[in-house]
């Protein structure tokens, strides 16, 4: 049993109990739950760098295998990487989580959990790159059709039919920064009886946003981001919350090959259960217990890093709207951006750090911008440093222009991810590449 836990006493978060105790805020939860007992009495998490783990007994190991209690093989369990799904299912308010290799083998495996052939997707078309070219080069591969629409309940409702297996949504699209209705969306898909995922990797693991709060059945995450905060490692994680969704689907309620059913023997759990099944112990896409153990620790500071550049970066996504380079800014914390009425809804107290804004002149003024801004240019977000992409090119350049375009990405659109630098230096570095630009026309 994990140590870490406050006292009885005080009231629940997200009503999350244990034997020991009962956990309180964000803050507390980020840096002591999920902090295993250990013989030495170490105060932090030991790293379990090995392959395997030996049995007293053949009864002990077939028991093991046959029911994933307890340790056998790290591609299935690791405790360093369990200490990891405690605290992130702590901070989202989740029953469990699954910690995989990447977000996208997150995305892959949630959704492959869901999906036989001849099944639908519906998402929305403005998701990350790669999470739309999964779908449709690798979904597509297995007979899986996926419909693109617009994340609002009537969009959605008009494509749902018998064949739907899930919802897959952003929280915050990337890069449109377009916000859905999750509580609207959550309704609609239990009353279809779909699951509606949501990758919450903008909700940075529950300290911008949660979900699971507002009805989603699972989140997935790319723990690369704001998890880490150093951009150093890759990982990602899938978590539900307790919900009776999963016996509308036929692998969770008839027998699997060990003659159990699924939702009779795990409940809710059954569909994690399948995510590490399929993602781990079939597909091997495990995340490494050195990984475990550097996010275990990213996340203790993920939220005074989320309320640091939040501030920052509403600062710069107000003071952009005054620069005659720029054509138009998007950010859920500026009163008059088209998300902030739910952003106020759904986001925790801040807006997040991750702001776009379009440079007059279209890809060339977008070229001039990047060719003189002295501020790292790398396809990642979430990072301690501050970083800008063009999506045009980078994130979203392998997929066809209609769908760029229908994912609200431009040719003038530039990403930008604020870090924990003074503003004031952010802005000056931005004023040195847009006073190279020039361009003081129209977008295009």
């Amino acid at each position: 049993m994990a140590r870490g836990k406050i006292e009885e006493g005080h009231e629940p978060f997200f009503g999350r109990t244990s034997e020991e105790g009962i956990f309180v805020d964000f803050s507390t939860l980020a840096v002591l739950s999920g902090i295993p007992d250990d013989p030495h009495n170490a105060v932090g998490l030991p790293i379990y760098a090995t392959a395997a783990y030996s049995f007293e007994s053949l009864e002990e190991g077939a028991h093991k295998f046959a029911t994933n209690e307890g340790y056998t093989y790290t591609r299935l369990q690791n405790p360093t990487v369990a200490a990891l799904e405690e605290r992130l299912s702590a901070l989202e308010g989740a029953i469990g989580a699954v910690c995989l290799a990447s977000g996208q083998a997150a995305s892959f495996a949630a959704l492959l959990a869901l999906v036989r052939s001849g099944d639908e997707i519906v998402a929305s078309p403005g998701l990350f790159g790669g999470t739309v070219g999964l779908l449709n080069q690798v979904f597509g591969l297995m007979g899986i059709k996926v419909h693109f629409v617009a994340p609002e309940v009537e969009a959605v409702r008009a494509v749902l039919n018998e064949r739907t297996r899930a919802v897959f949504t952003e929280v915050l699209g990337n890069p449109s920064l377009e916000l859905p209705d999750l509580a609207g969306l959550a309704r609609l898909c239990e009353e279809h009886g779909v699951a509606l995922i949501v990758d919450n990797t903008f909700g940075a693991v529950g300290a911008l946003a949660r979900p699971l709060e507002h009805g989603a059945h699972a989140v997935t995450h790319s723990l690369t981001k704001w998890a880490s905060g150093h951009g150093s490692i890759l990982g990602g994680a899938v978590l539900t919350r307790s919900s009776d969704i999963w016996r509308h689907y036929p692998q969770f309620t008839t027998p699997d090959p060990q003659g159990r059913i699924p939702w009779e023997a795990s409940g809710p759990r059954c569909f994690l259960e399948r995510v590490r099944q399929l993602g781990l112990s079939l597909g091997g896409m495990v995340l490494s217990p050195f990984n475990a153990y550097l996010l275990f620790q990213g996340v203790e500071t993920v939220e005074l890093r989320v309320e640091r550049a939040s501030r920052s970066a509403l600062e710069v996504a107000s003071w952009l709207q005054e620069q005659p380079q720029v054509a138009w800014v998007r950010y859920p914390g500026l009163k008059g951006d088209p998300a902030h009425p739910r952003a106020a809804q759904y986001l925790r107290g801040s807006f997040g750090s991750i702001l776009t804004f379009g440079v007059r002149g279209g890809l060339e003024g977008a070229s001039r911008f990047l060719a003189h801004l002295k501020i790292i240019q790398a396809p990642n977000v979430g990072d301690a440093r501050t970083l800008a992409v063009h999506p045009w090119t980078t994130t979203h350049g392998r997929i066809p222009e209609p769908a760029r375009l229908a994912a609200g990405v431009r040719p003038e659109m530039i990403r930008f991810s604020v870090g924990l630098e003074s503003p004031k230096d952010i802005q000056a570095r931005l004023a040195e590449a847009l006073a190279a630009v020039g361009v003081v026309g129209e977008v295009g």
